[in-house]
């Protein structure tokens, strides 16, 4: 998720709307490839406008796209005010969106169904707290509050392992600019956490990768892709960092991974992304056309299942939008993107 205040998503909570003035860190660009791009550039196409400027939030911004059983993407908007759709599910082939989920509480900043037991969880990034819900919006349940090793997480992004525990990346530190991210382990009954790994600096993109033996994390102060390789039980082997994310005033957002196991970063600041394979060749760059205004950041991607047809989230003063390119290989699980 792109850099918005702790303090002032917590306003969300108490008055049900958030006052922005921005919706990042960094000036942002328009998305057009640069001379310093490696590997080939593919152009996104635009499917459709999703949402527009909200007058109670001033901006809007789309995230966490991840398909359903029933082929439907669903797509969060963060900054959505009370009575405003925060979840939506969008027929792509009929460019038609219907809202699934609203409150009067929630800043809901990424979005994964469980192969455990099929309901939608989405993190409540101002709260501390993992919801969830049936893929049609009812029966809302909090999966998860409170804290974790005696602080309250700020989760950004989730993904989960073929059992159904959940991995969050907890941005923590953030707003003070220290590096006190964390990755934490939630099992799939919602009772035990543990921390496994921590110093991290905004912790934001989480994925596992092809093997399911590791993931793939993105720390948006430090623009640097670090890599989680785990053990049978899901604890952490071993860390390093893997890629160095050149972005010049763009920050890594965040990660989805394809078949061959190719990492999709979302970049804040610039509405594009760039494509690495696991050993950080970078392959290529997604950008919008050249002629594109007003939107700032390509945040995530979902690579439709079985396909190569990915689904890009990108919003800026235009609007929120859904672009569309074919990927490099076909969409896994791990493709919906946190």
């Amino acid at each position: 998720m792109r850099r918005l205040p702790i303090r002032t998503l917590a306003a969300l909570a108490a008055t049900g709307a958030l006052t922005l003035t921005g919706c990042g860190t960094q000036t942002a660009g328009t998305g057009t490839a640069g001379p310093a791009d490696q590997g080939r550039t593919i152009t996104a196409k635009k499917v459709m406008r999703l949402t527009t400027t909200h007058r109670e939030t001033g901006m809007t911004l789309l995230e966490g796209p991840t398909f359903g059983g029933d082929g439907g993407l669903f797509v969060v908007d963060v900054t959505a005010p009370a009575g405003e759709p925060k979840v939506l599910r969008v027929d792509v082939a009929r460019k038609t969106s219907r809202a699934v989920h609203t409150d009067a509480r929630g800043a809901y900043t990424s979005a994964q169904f469980s192969p455990y037991d099929g309901r939608l969880y989405l993190s409540d990034y101002a709260h501390g707290e993992i919801v969830s819900m049936t893929p049609d919006g009812g029966d809302v349940r909090t999966f998860f509050s409170g804290e974790v090793d005696g602080a309250r997480m700020n989760p950004d992004d989730i993904a989960f392992d073929r059992d159904g525990n959940l991995y969050v990346s907890d941005s923590r530190g953030l707003s003070e600019g220290e590096a006190r991210g964390r990755v934490v382990r939630i099992d799939r009954a919602g009772e035990r956490t543990d921390v496994l790994a921590d110093g991290l600096a905004a912790t934001n993109g989480i994925s596992f990768d092809r093997s399911y033996r590791g993931l793939w994390i993105s720390e948006l102060t430090e623009n640097r892709i670090s890599h989680l390789a785990l053990d049978a039980d899901g604890r952490v082997t071993a860390r390093h960092t893997a890629i160095r994310v050149d972005g010049g005033l763009a920050q890594t957002d965040s990660i989805a991974v394809d078949a061959d196991g190719n990492l999709y970063q979302g970049l804040h600041g610039r509405a594009a992304m760039i494509v690495y394979d696991q050993y950080g060749e970078r392959l290529a760059t997604v950008r919008l056309p050249a002629r594109t205004e007003g939107l700032e950041s390509a945040t995530n991607v979902a690579i439709a299942p079985g396909t190569r047809t990915a689904y890009m989230t990108v919003s800026g003063p235009a609007g929120g939008y859904l672009y569309t390119f074919d990927a490099l290989a076909e969409g896994v699980r791990q493709s919906n993107g946190g």
